[in-house]
């Protein structure tokens, strides 16, 4: 007589960071709506989408994590991309409709690598035509597929590193690391305009976003198919955020820092008294689990502890307190 196996697994919310290596096709929101049903995770979110070609390092947040989507995606991103020179299409990659082919032989592989490096002085890009970038509240890929007039956008950028890692024109392996929110494909449509040949992107890795690599990033099917162990692949919340220094505080305070006050700078030791306006830090409570991300803030003339975001169960009791005077 046969016996049916019963799936023993049981959704619970998970609390943290998951690194999940995208795969190109699928969207961002694609993805985290798979884990949303299969994995019963009902609160999450991402801290930097990746377009529908790209790959690699999407930084998926389960639970409190979510409080600190904005904070992550300040970090430095670095890609892995390849170009082809003589297109050009509509969404300056290779998912879009050809708008220009040209004739791309004169480019040397000289100028090619001297194009990539120029992106080192960029200061500015524009924003893609098909973009999540908004205007009046639509975003511009809505604008565009409705045929409308699409504003010219510009945004800052910075680019730490640009280099050619194989060259086979027409096409183009590079790496580059960013600012936040820089648009590759913008790097390479820009560089086909200065080469007077056009270019489009045809792969893009993102290998690390700051400070997570794609040697900690999980496949999206092995996840979903290891649903007992997702916990073990999910970075503690106070881990997501080791790039700050973190100080565990008595009940007594950590109950203040929850009320909305402030702490002034020196109470956590000489290494806490050399920080400047700016500068932050993790708290913990006496339990060590995560309080609240402060910052240094110059109030009154005397540096303090703000809360920047509380990581705890519940609002702030009371936020007017933020403007009580310190606590020594």
């Amino acid at each position: 007589m046969g016996s049916t196996v019963k799936n023993t697994f049981k959704s619970v919310q998970a609390h943290g960071l998951l690194v999940l290596n995208k795969s190109p096709g699928p969207t961002s929101t694609h993805c985290l709506e798979k884990i949303k049903r299969g994995l019963g995770q009902k609160k999450i979110g991402h801290a930097g989408t990746l377009d529908p070609l790209a790959q690699g390092v999407l930084l998926v947040l389960l639970g409190q994590a979510t409080k600190i989507a904005s904070y992550l995606m300040e970090g430095r991103k670095q890609y892995q991309g390849l170009l082809r020179l003589g297109v050009e299409t509509d969404t300056y990659d290779v998912l879009g409709k050809v708008v220009a082919v040209r004739d791309a032989a004169h480019v040397m592989p000289e100028r090619a690598g001297a194009a990539i490096v120029q992106w080192l002085d960029l200061r500015e890009q524009e924003v893609p035509p098909y973009s999540a970038a908004k205007h009046k509240g639509r975003p511009l890929y809505a604008l565009s597929r409705s045929g409308q007039d699409v504003p010219v956008k510009r945004k800052l950028i910075d680019i730490y590193q640009a280099e050619v890692l194989h060259m086979d024109l027409p096409l183009v392996r590079f790496r580059v690391e960013c600012s936040a929110g820089a648009y590759i494909r913008s790097l390479v449509h820009s560089l086909g305009i200065r080469l007077q040949c056009g270019a489009v992107l045809e792969e893009l890795i993102r290998e690390r976003s700051h400070p997570f690599t794609l040697d900690q990033a999980h496949d999206l099917e092995r996840v979903l198919g290891e649903p007992e162990s997702l916990g073990e692949k999910v970075i503690p919340l106070a881990a997501a955020l080791s790039q700050y220094p973190s100080y565990c505080l008595s009940e007594d305070l950590a109950r203040k820092v929850r009320q909305g006050a402030r702490l002034q700078r020196e109470l956590f030791g000489p290494d806490s008294g050399l920080m400047q306006a700016g500068s932050r830090a993790l708290f913990l409570d006496a339990q060590e689990q995560p309080l609240a991300l402060v910052e240094l803030r110059d109030v009154g003339g005397r540096l303090q502890w703000t809360v920047l975001r509380g990581l705890f169960s519940g609002p702030l009791q009371d936020p007017d307190r933020l403007r009580t005077p310190l606590i020594s």
